[in-house]
């Protein structure tokens, strides 16, 4: 009933001010922990059936597919605008996506599939909501290939629509993914927080969403870095400075991957597949392998008895 109410209350403020709430949440929750508080905030409000972005943020994007095929939207990737209460049925797709997302997060869990399953299943959402809704699920390419974003340059009448117009070129995707990576590792190795530096990724998303231009979204390459800081640092694999390294080089993969989701699912579709779950999720199931390479190190999203066999505990 919970996840109902939360993938509901998303649909009516919007798929991107809801994601901006999680981030509130794990600021407040590991705000809260440190200063010796249970851990309650983060897991069961933050990433719980409310605000846990595979419920509230993937069913606000379902819930604005949905409208915009039955024309209440002229975009169905519209997540910054809320869609009110206008249309009980918009509300009550975002209730059912709320649920698929609890339920389909829970199951990731209990067959071990070793990663980030709540990112793992905001980006599986959108695939089920566009499958449901009738939309394709990469869209109709143009120009010379699924990567190839020159008519989006060229600014032609059909062409793709970018992510983020100001954030896809793969020098500066490279270059904050390995700032952010850093800034992930160093509020890990200072606070001993995976998830702190998340939070406050996600809630700086909230000037995103009342138009500052030309802001990155980076919560995919800082939960990386903190994630490879801690498998070096937790693991007693190496010091502070090695952590740092696996840091950036964890924020450079999260940036990567997801620019390769933004360019394979999103820009060519007409509904928003989250570039940066993908992100995380991928580097999830790296940072798993690294632990099954490395013995010692600690894999952050590993689950006992894996379907890849890792056996690590949670």
């Amino acid at each position: 009933m919970a996840a109902f109410a939360g993938g509901a209350f998303a649909a009516s403020i919007g798929a991107l001010p809801a994601f901006v709430f999680t981030g509130f949440m794990v600021i407040a929750g590991e705000a809260a922990a440190a200063a010796g508080a249970e851990g309650v905030i983060t897991g069961s409000i933050g990433f719980g059936p409310v605000f846990g972005p595979h419920i509230g943020f993937a069913a606000g994007a379902a819930a604005a597919a949905y409208a915009a095929k039955q024309g209440y939207l002229d975009d169905g990737k519209n997540i910054v605008d809320g869609l009110g209460t206008h249309n009980v049925d918009v509300l009550l797709v975002g209730g059912l996506f709320g649920v698929i997302g609890f339920a389909g997060e829970q199951m990731l869990n209990y067959v071990g599939s070793p990663t980030d399953n709540i990112a793992l299943m905001v980006f599986l959402s959108a695939l089920i909501h566009r499958v449901v809704f009738g939309y394709s699920i990469i869209g109709e390419i143009t120009g010379d290939g699924i990567f190839d974003m020159s008519p989006a340059e060229r600014d032609e009448e059909e062409a793709p629509g970018l992510w983020l117009p100001h954030m896809y070129k793969w020098g500066g995707v490279t270059m904050i993914g390995l700032i952010a990576g850093l800034v992930g590792g160093f509020v890990y190795l200072e606070t001993g927080s995976v998830v702190l530096v998340f939070g406050i990724s996600a809630a700086s998303l909230v000037f995103l969403n009342c138009g500052v231009p030309d802001f990155p979204v980076t919560h995919h390459m800082t939960l990386p870095g903190a994630a490879g800081a801690f498998g070096v640092a937790a693991g007693g694999l190496a010091g502070p400075e090695v952590a740092m390294l696996a840091a950036a080089g964890l924020g450079i993969f999260g940036a990567l991957s997801g620019e390769v989701c933004a360019r394979v699912f999103y820009v060519h579709g007409s509904t928003h597949v989250d570039p940066p779950a993908f992100g995380i999720a991928a580097s999830g199931f790296l940072l798993t392998i690294l632990a099954l390479i490395f013995g010692d190190f600690a894999a952050f999203w590993a689950f006992p008895e894996s379907i890849i066999g890792l056996d690590l505990g949670a």
